[in-house]
């Protein structure tokens, strides 16, 4: 099993979009992940709800420790006891292998034990 902490060198991977069927059947493993947008802003998108702003701050800090070891940055919307987390790749205009990624990554943070 690979660590959520181990740095991935996409560099050595090409990265493409995901057609809409293989986003389709990624997503059915994701559980609460939608689309999000459309056309070349299209993405993934699930919010993370917690007990108070403190949880909800500290996972957005381990967030962006797996985020800046993966080099894959998410768009963040910080509340007050919710984060909204959605991702995609700007340099293939959609959603790639590097956004199911980092999203099975962030879930296995908040799964339970």
């Amino acid at each position: 099993m690979t660590s959520m902490l181990t740095k991935k060198d996409w560099s050595t991977q090409p990265r493409r979009a995901l057609t809409a069927t293989e986003v389709v059947t990624q997503l059915a493993d994701l559980q609460g992940w939608t689309l999000s947008g459309d056309g070349s802003d299209v993405a993934i998108e699930k919010t993370y709800r917690f007990a108070n702003y403190y949880e909800t701050i500290s996972f957005v800090n381990a967030v962006a420790f797996i985020a800046n070891a993966q080099d894959h940055h998410p768009d963040l919307s910080v509340h007050y006891n919710r984060c909204v987390v959605r991702l995609n790749t700007h340099d293939v205009h959609g959603i790639s292998a590097t956004d199911i990624d980092c999203a099975k990554r962030f879930d296995t943070m908040v799964a339970p034990a």
